[in-house]
């Protein structure tokens, strides 16, 4: 196993200043215009199947394209890289037959995204990086039915999820993370799955590393796509006790803010968002601005909101030194100090009140 290295926690860096998180990988590599001989590469020439838009083979077929896009968000001013490792599940991987490639796809997104943070803090003596292993939500839910004719269907159950979620994450650990990111949560039980995943996976190697927590609001009704409030989200994943807890994709940053307001109020945990760049137009691109999104997070940042920040869909290194421009020198969030209490979740929050909590 690739040691992590010994560097400054991020906990402690949390405490000083908010830290910057990459942009998008997808805009990035779209970017690139490649076609399918790019995506096969040598490594899988002759491969009956179309590996067209399966990003994370990028790893093993593509690796120097990732590698830059890495350092091109380091030089830009990001903090913590996150892995090429999205849809990199058994789960995922099965909609291009590549399920047997899993590990080899996450253990080069860390080696990849590892090396890069290595180039950035040799070329800035004191420099401190970070490689946050990128585990997305996968394409199935636990919570509900694909088929309206049966409610009670599941497309996935509980344990195969977990499963998949905690090989991913060994091999992420295997290519020497310092942090897992649990994103783009839109089934608070599929984020379960993946926290009890990697709960295993840590209790197993000894090797424990700090989890970060983010959800996406799916429309105007403010909750996820499973139906929960930002504050019945926190309720849901508390017991984790995630390093930070947070919101990315949704709306981008002008929609986010009163739910990251709602977060920030209630969660005892640092807070990160990373929001896209505005919302999509009719072709699916794009249109909002570097200076446009920063100075909505500015204002976030002002009215001490945030601990981490950074970029999602349509997001580019220039988003991000907009993003770290904007945020230089404003303190971090401060969390809230909540009295003790019972605090439950359905689709909404409930609260057990003990002595004089709220």
């Amino acid at each position: 196993m690739i040691q992590a290295r010994t560097k400054k926690a991020l906990a402690d860096e949390l405490t000083e200043r908010i830290v910057v998180l990459d942009g998008a990988m997808g805009t990035e590599i779209q970017a690139l215009k490649l076609v399918s001989a790019d995506y096969h590469g040598k490594h899988f020439e002759g491969l009956g199947n179309d590996l067209t838009g399966n990003n994370d083979i990028l790893n093993l077929t593509a690796p120097d394209a990732i590698r830059e896009i890495h350092l091109s968000y380091l030089a830009a001013g990001a903090d913590i890289v996150t892995t090429n490792t999205f849809n990199a599940t058994t789960v995922s991987q099965a909609d291009y037959a590549m399920e047997e490639y899993v590990v080899e796809i996450n253990s080069e997104g860390a080696r990849l995204a590892h090396e890069a943070c290595d180039q950035a803090m040799e070329r800035e003596p004191g420099r401190t990086c970070w490689v946050a292993g990128a585990i997305g939500p996968t394409n199935k839910t636990t919570s509900i039915s694909p088929d309206v004719n049966d409610p009670g269907f599941r497309a996935i159950d509980f344990d195969t999820l977990k499963d998949s979620y905690k090989q991913a994450a060994r091999a992420l650990l295997v290519g020497g993370v310092d942090l897992f990111l649990i994103e783009t949560i839109f089934d608070t039980l599929n984020a379960k799955a993946c926290i009890f995943g990697l709960e295993e996976l840590f209790e197993e190697t000894q090797e424990r590393r700090p989890i970060l927590i983010s959800g996406t609001i799916t429309d105007l009704s403010g909750r996820t796509l499973t139906g929960q409030t930002p504050e019945a989200f926190w309720n849901s994943v508390r017991h984790a006790n995630p390093l930070t807890i947070g919101l990315n994709c949704s709306m981008g940053a002008e929609g986010m803010r009163p739910y990251l307001v709602e977060l920030s109020r209630v969660a005892d945990a640092f807070i990160c968002a990373y929001p896209n760049a505005g919302l999509p137009n009719e072709f699916g691109e794009y249109d909002e601005e570097a200076d446009q999104t920063a100075g909505f997070v500015r204002e976030w940042a002002q009215d001490g909101l945030l601990n981490i920040v950074g970029g999602c869909c349509g997001t580019t290194p220039a988003h991000i030194a907009a993003i770290r421009k904007a945020v230089d020198g404003l303190p971090p969030r401060l969390a809230p100090e909540r009295p003790a209490a019972m605090r439950l979740s359905g689709l909404e929050p409930f609260t057990v009140a003990t002595g004089d909590a709220a």
